[in-house]
C-alpha cells in the first residue's frame, strides 16, 4: 500500500554501513556502523518500489506490522569480485553504504544479494531505532562544491555528484573543467538532452595528496583522496576505488544520491555499478565515451552489449532473464522491447548483411545501427544465447554515438520513475 514519504520518513539520510565477505561460493552481510545527516536526497515517491531489479536490495519494513515503507536496489563489487579466480582460492571482505530516508519509528532494515539466476543468496535484518544514541551524526559539509547544473524542481529531481579523486588542490579548475566535459557528454545523448531539466549536479572539491592515481602494474602508488587504483582483481584496466566509506565521508551532508568519481589519469580505465558509483579517467582520448557508457550502468542499470570473441563469460544463464532491460536470453522476454519491434521482425534477427563484418564502420552507419531494432545475437560478455537489441549502441561500443531506442526507452523510464507522479 502506497504512503507519503511524510508519513514514515523525516528529511533526513541514515547511513547503513556494511562489510560484505566471502568466497566465490559464500557470502555474508555484517552491520558496520549507523549515521546520519540533515537532509534526504533520494526519492519520495514510488518509495516501496524499485525500477530494476539489481543484484543487491535493501528493504526497510515498519517494525510494527511489517509493511514494506521503503526498497533500492543495488549491485556491488563483492559480487563481482565473486566471479573472478582469487575468489575461488581466498576470502576477502568489501565496504559497502546504503543510504536510506530517516526513519520518524523503529525499523527492520533487511539487505539482501542475489545470483545470476536472481535467487536470494545471503540475506540480513536487523531493527534500527531512529532515536538509538549511537547512531553517528555527520557535521555539516565541509569539502567545497560547484553547482554545475540546478535542477528546473528541486523537490522531483535526480541528484548526481561529481568527486575529485587524483586532483590536488591547485588542480581543483582542472576538476571543474573535466566534469564540465562529462556533464556535456552525457547530456549530449538522448534521451539525457531531453530530460536534463530534471537533473541536479554538483562537483565536489575533495583534494589529494598526490596528483593522479595508483598503477600497481609500474609500481606506483599515489596518496589520493579514495585510494583509487588500476588493477583492480588483477584486471590492468580496471580502476576503482574500494574505499566505499571514504568517499561517502566525503559527500555527508551535500545533496547526492548518485556518483559520478573523476579520476586524475591519462590512462584508459573505468567502470560503472548500478547505485554504487560510475567512475572515470577523464583525460584519456576516450573519456566522454567511457563516462556517457559507465552511466548507463551506474545509473539506468544497463548492461553491456558487447560479446567476446575469445570467451564466453557465463554471467546470464540462458534459461533465466536478466533484469537489466536492455539484453534478453528470450526465457521471458515480455515486457522489454517487443513494443519497439517493426512489424514482421523475425525473433531472434539476422544481423543486416552491411555490418556483419567490421564493427568500426563511420558515424553515420554506426549511429543507423543503432536504430534497426530487433533481438541480435551476441551481448551480456557471450556470443551464444544473449540478446541485444540493434546491431550497435553506446552500451556495445565506443563508436557508436547514441544510445539506441531500447536503451533510450529504459532510461526514460527510469528517470519518469523517480522524478514524475
Amino acid at each position: 500500500m502506497a504512503q507519503e514519504f511524510g508519513d514514515c520518513f523525516r528529511d533526513a539520510t541514515l547511513r547503513l554501513d556494511y562489510s560484505f565477505s566471502g568466497t566465490a561460493t559464500e557470502q555474508s552481510i555484517a552491520v558496520d556502523a549507523l549515521s546520519s545527516f540533515d537532509g534526504w536526497y533520494g526519492k519520495r515517491r514510488r518509495l516501496s518500489s524499485v525500477p530494476v531489479e539489481g543484484n543487491g536490495q535493501v528493504i526497510v519494513r515498519n517494525h510494527r506490522d511489517t509493511t514494506v515503507i521503503y526498497r533500492q536496489s543495488f549491485c556491488t563489487l563483492f559480487q563481482e569480485w565473486q566471479s573472478y579466480p582469487e575468489a575461488q582460492q581466498l576470502r576477502r571482505s568489501f565496504e559497502n553504504v546504503c543510504l536510506i530516508p530517516m526513519p520518524k519509528d523503529t525499523v527492520d532494515v533487511t539487505v539482501q544479494l542475489m545470483d545470476n539466476r536472481r535467487q536470494v543468496t545471503s540475506s540480513l535484518t536487523h531493527t534500527v531505532v531512529p532515536t538509538d544514541i549511537l547512531i553517528r551524526r555527520h557535521p555539516r559539509p565541509a569539502v567545497p562544491y560547484t553547482v554545475l547544473q540546478p535542477a528546473a524542481d528541486t523537490a522531483r529531481c535526480i541528484r548526481i555528484a561529481f568527486v575529485a579523486e587524483g586532483y590536488t588542490k591547485d588542480e581543483m579548475p582542472v576538476f571543474i573543467e573535466d566534469a564540465r566535459i562529462a556533464v556535456d557528454a552525457i547530456f549530449s545523448h538522448e534521451p539525457f538532452a531531453s530530460l536534463r531539466p530534471r537533473f541536479n549536479i554538483i562537483a565536489v572539491e575533495s583534494p589529494s595528496a598526490d596528483s593522479g592515481t595508483s598503477i600497481p602494474l609500474r609500481h606506483e602508488w599515489k596518496t589520493t583522496a579514495l585510494g583509487s587504483s588500476f588493477s583492480t582483481f588483477y584486471s590492468d584496466r580496471y580502476l576503482t576505488t574500494l574505499n566505499i566509506k571514504q568517499l561517502h565521508n566525503t559527500l555527508a551532508g551535500l545533496p547526492y544520491e548518485h556518483i559520478i568519481v573523476l579520476v586524475n589519469t591519462a590512462e584508459y580505465g573505468g567502470g560503472g555499478i548500478l547505485n554504487f558509483y560510475n567512475l572515470s579517467s577523464t583525460h584519456h582520448p576516450r573519456y566522454r565515451e567511457v563516462v556517457v557508457h559507465e552511466f548507463g550502468h551506474s545509473f539506468a542499470g544497463l548492461a553491456d552489449e558487447y560479446a567476446y570473441e575469445a570467451e564466453q563469460i557465463p554471467m546470464y544463464p540462458h534459461d533465466v532473464e536478466p533484469w537489466e532491460r536492455n539484453i534478453t536470453t528470450l526465457a521471458d522476454f515480455h515486457g522489454k522491447w517487443e513494443n519497439l519491434i517493426p512489424a514482421g521482425t523475425p525473433v531472434p534477427t539476422p544481423m543486416p548483411e552491411a555490418r556483419s563484418g567490421k564493427r568500426s564502420r563511420g558515424k553515420k552507419r554506426q549511429a543507423a545501427d543503432a536504430e534497426q531494432i530487433g533481438v541480435y545475437e551476441g551481448a551480456g560478455y557471450s556470443l551464444k544465447g544473449v540478446y541485444r537489441g540493434t546491431p550497435d549502441c553506446r552500451m556495445r561500443s565506443n563508436e557508436s554515438p547514441v544510445f539506441c531506442p531500447v536503451c533510450r526507452q529504459a532510461i526514460t523510464q527510469l528517470v519518469d520513475f523517480y522524478t514524475k507522479d
